[in-house]
C-alpha cells in the first residue's frame, strides 16, 4: 500500500526529470562543445541548474506568514527540484568531461574545470536562495516561515 501512495511523486518525479534531460540535450544541440574544448555547455547548464533550485526550493519551501493558506501543490518540488532540475544537471557528464581533459594532459582546463565547476554550482544555489529571498522581501512577503 505504502508503494501505491508514492507513485504519483515517482511519476513527478519522471515527468520532470523528463524534461529536464530534454532541455539539457537541446542546449548541447544549440551550444555543441568541440573535441577537448572546455565544456562550457555542461558547466552553463549545471550552474543554472543550481541556481534554479536555489530559487525552487525558497519559493516552495518557504513561506510568507501572509500566505499562510497558499501551500505549494505537494507534487511541485518533486516535479520541478528532483525532476526537472536533476534531470537538466548533469554531474556525471560533468565527471566524464573532468576524466577526459585530465586523461587528455590538460591538467590547468581539467583541475579548472573541476574546481570551478563546484565552486560556481554552490554560488549559484546561494544566489539563487538569496535573489529569491530578495524579491519575496521586496514584494512585501520577507516573513519567512517553514512550509
Amino acid at each position: 500500500m505504502r508503494l501505491r501512495a508514492e507513485l504519483p511523486v515517482v511519476g513527478a518525479v519522471a515527468a520532470g526529470g523528463a524534461l529536464g534531460a530534454t532541455a539539457r540535450y537541446g542546449a548541447g544541440l544549440l551550444w555543441p562543445t568541440p573535441q577537448g574544448a572546455f565544456p562550457w555547455t555542461t558547466f552553463t547548464v549545471n550552474v543554472t541548474g543550481c541556481a534554479l533550485l536555489g530559487v525552487l526550493m525558497v519559493l516552495l519551501t518557504e513561506r510568507s506568514t501572509e500566505w499562510s493558506t497558499a501551500v505549494p501543490h505537494p507534487l511541485l518540488r518533486p516535479f520541478l527540484g528532483t525532476g526537472f532540475c536533476g534531470g537538466f544537471t548533469t554531474f556525471s557528464t560533468y565527471g566524464l568531461e573532468t576524466e577526459r581533459l585530465l586523461s587528455a594532459g590538460d591538467l590547468t582546463r581539467g583541475l579548472l574545470y573541476l574546481g570551478g565547476t563546484v565552486v560556481t554550482a554552490l554560488a549559484a544555489v546561494l544566489a539563487g536562495v538569496s535573489a529569491a529571498r530578495a524579491v519575496r522581501a521586496r514584494t512585501g512577503r520577507g516573513r519567512v516561515g517553514r512550509a
